[in-house]
């Protein structure tokens, strides 16, 4: 085992951010949704809109700051189909035998093909679909008068199936967080920046 200093102090940063913007939709969105009650309903609406902005606003900044110093480079490397095959059978089978992980993690490949193919849909895809979800939701009332006629209860239901693939991505990241060489050592990585790797 080595340590190699994976994550800079923005991707950390970043990273917080939207670990603690999402989590926060997850509870706050569930209950305005009456799932349950811990912030009171007022309070949970004013967080929720709080939480979605800063959300927006740091994937923009996330946006920028991968084209700015060339860390999408990371997120569109050309994967052979193999390497996808490898990863799909290492968290299928492999991981539940001790195997090693397929790919080698170095600052310049940080990301094996499913987590590429996974951040990539959850930045280009699932944000700007829960944005636009939520933005018509919070206007529903007025959305006939620009020929839009979406009932509340749909456009709910729309933006409630986007809660519910953030929450089954925040248990599957949590859960392969804790695969690593020990419980805590992928953990440790994106606090510190430094993870070891084999």
């Amino acid at each position: 085992m080595k340590k190699v200093y994976l994550y800079r102090i923005f991707e950390r940063l970043w990273h917080c951010i939207q670990a603690i913007s999402i989590i926060m939709l997850i509870l706050t969105g569930f209950e305005v949704h009456g799932t349950w009650h811990i912030f009171g309903f007022r309070e949970a609406h004013y967080l929720h809109e709080i939480f979605g902005w800063t959300l927006v606003i740091n994937t923009i900044f996330g946006l920028f700051w991968w084209i700015t110093i060339g860390q999408w480079k990371q997120l569109f490397r050309k994967d052979r189909i193999e390497e996808f095959k490898a990863v799909i059978r290492f968290y299928t089978y492999g991981i539940f035998k001790g195997e090693p992980h397929p790919g080698e993690k170095t600052p310049e490949n940080k990301y094996n093909p499913l987590q590429r193919i996974t951040y990539l849909g959850i930045v280009f895809f699932l944000v700007p679909y829960q944005v636009v979800m939520g933005v018509l939701y919070y206007f529903a009332p007025d959305l006939p008068k620009i020929g839009l006629h979406w009932g509340v209860r749909t456009i709910a239901a729309l933006h409630l199936i986007g809660a519910f693939l953030f929450l089954a991505f925040v248990i599957a990241h949590i859960y392969l967080a804790t695969t690593g060489h020990t419980i805590f050592s992928y953990i440790k990585g994106i606090i510190t920046g430094w993870e070891e790797v084999e």
